[in-house]
C-alpha cells in the first residue's frame, strides 16, 4: 500500500492524518480494515432510521359514510337504497408521495328485503340484516403529488377479512339468526352443502378523490367495493330443499324462514318444490362502503400520503473534516 492508501485509511479511521511506518502498517492492516468496515456499517445502521423516517410519515385515518350490498335481495350494483351507516379507523403510511399502504378496521350494517326487490322476486318475501366487521390491508396510489397540488384522484386495492352473521325477524318480531338453520340444507347429508363460515376473505378495491385542507390534514371521498368469495352474505344462494327433510334436520323454524311467501297478501303459502331456484349461485355477493375520509399526520417526517403535512426539506450530510 502506498502513502496515499495509508493516509486514506487513517483519515477514514480517525478523521486526521497520521504517519505509520510500513512494517507496523503491514501487521496492523487487516485489523485496521475490519475496524473501518465496522465503523461504516455502524454509521449506516445509525443513519438509516433517520433517513427512512425522515422520508416517510404515519397518519391516523377515519371514515364515515354508508354501507350497502349487492346480492340476491338487492340486485342494483350500487345504490343508497336500504343502506345503513358505516364507520372506520386506521393507519396510513407513505412509501412515496404517490404510493402508500393502509390498514384499518371498518364497521357497518347491511340489509336486503324482497319487498324492495324486483317484482318477480317479491313473492319470495325473504329478508336479512347483518353487521359487518372488517379488517383490511390496502395499497393506495395517488395520481398527483399533493406537494404540488391541492387535489388528486386515487385508487386502492388489497385484501380484507370480515365477519358477518345474517338474521331476519320472524312473524313475532324475534331476531332469528339464519346460518345455524341451514335454510338450503347446509350440513344435511343428502344435499352435500357445507355450512358457510361467518368469517370470510374479501378483495377490496375502489377509488376516490382527496383534498388537502391544511398542511397536516387531507379530506377525501371514496367508494370501496368488496368482492366476496361467498354467496351467503344474505343467506340465499341455491335451491329449495324438501321441507320435510329440512324440518327433520333443522326444525320447523328453518322451514318457516327458508320460504315466507305465505306471510304476505296474495302470497303463495305452498312451499316451493325441491330444486326450485331460491337464489343464484352464479354470482357471488358484494358489499361496499362509500363516504368521507380524513387523514391526519401523527409522525415526524417530510413526506406523506399524497401530501399530508408535506414540506420538502433539503437534507445534507457534513463531510468529514481534514486537519
Amino acid at each position: 500500500m502506498g502513502l496515499f492508501g495509508v493516509i486514506l485509511a487513517l483519515s477514514e479511521l480517525n478523521g486526521y492524518f497520521t504517519f505509520i511506518p510500513s512494517n507496523i502498517l503491514q501487521n496492523r492492516l487487516p485489523s485496521l480494515i475490519n475496524i473501518v468496515h465496522m465503523r461504516k456499517l455502524l454509521l449506516v445502521v445509525l443513519l438509516f432510521p433517520m433517513i427512512s423516517f425522515g422520508q416517510k410519515r404515519l397518519h391516523l385515518t377515519a371514515f364515515g359514510g354508508f354501507a350497502n350490498y349487492q346480492g340476491d335481495l338487492q340486485s342494483k350494483p350500487f345504490t343508497l337504497e336500504q343502506s345503513a351507516g358505516a364507520l372506520g379507523l386506521g393507519l396510513q403510511y407513505n412509501l412515496t408521495p404517490h404510493l402508500s399502504i393502509r390498514t384499518g378496521f371498518n364497521y357497518g350494517r347491511i340489509e336486503g328485503d324482497d319487498k324492495k326487490n324486483k317484482p318477480t322476486l317479491q313473492l319470495r318475501n325473504l329478508s336479512f340484516h347483518t353487521k359487518i366487521l372488517e379488517g383490511n390491508l390496502l395499497g393506495e396510489y395517488s395520481l398527483f403529488d399533493l406537494n404540488d397540488r391541492t387535489i388528486s384522484p386515487y385508487v386502492f386495492a388489497g385484501v380484507a377479512m370480515f365477519h358477518f352473521n345474517p338474521y331476519a325477524l320472524d312473524t313475532s318480531g324475534n331476531k332469528i339468526f339464519l346460518q345455524p338453520l341451514g335454510t338450503e340444507g347446509q350440513g344435511l347429508s343428502p344435499y352435500n352443502r357445507e355450512p358457510y363460515k361467518k368469517i370470510q376473505f374479501a378483495i377490496p378495491f375502489g377509488g376516490g378523490i382527496k383534498f388537502r385542507v391544511t398542511e397536516n390534514a387531507v379530506l377525501g371521498f371514496e367508494i370501496g367495493m368488496r368482492k366476496l368469495l361467498t354467496d351467503y352474505l344474505d343467506d340465499v344462494s341455491t335451491t329449495y330443499i324438501n321441507p320435510i327433510a329440512l324440518g327433520l334436520g333443522r326444525g320447523q323454524k328453518a322451514v318457516e324462514m327458508a320460504y315466507r311467501g305465505g306471510e304476505i297478501k296474495n302470497g303463495d303459502p305452498l312451499y316451493p318444490p325441491e330444486g326450485t331456484l331460491r337464489g343464484s349461485e352464479k354470482f357471488k355477493d358484494w358489499y361496499y362502503f362509500s363516504g368521507l375520509t380524513l387523514a391526519v399526520g401523527i409522525g415526524d417526517g417530510n413526506l406523506n400520503f399524497g401530501g399530508v403535512g408535506n414540506r420538502k426539506v433539503k437534507s445534507s450530510v457534513d463531510c468529514p473534516k481534514v486537519y
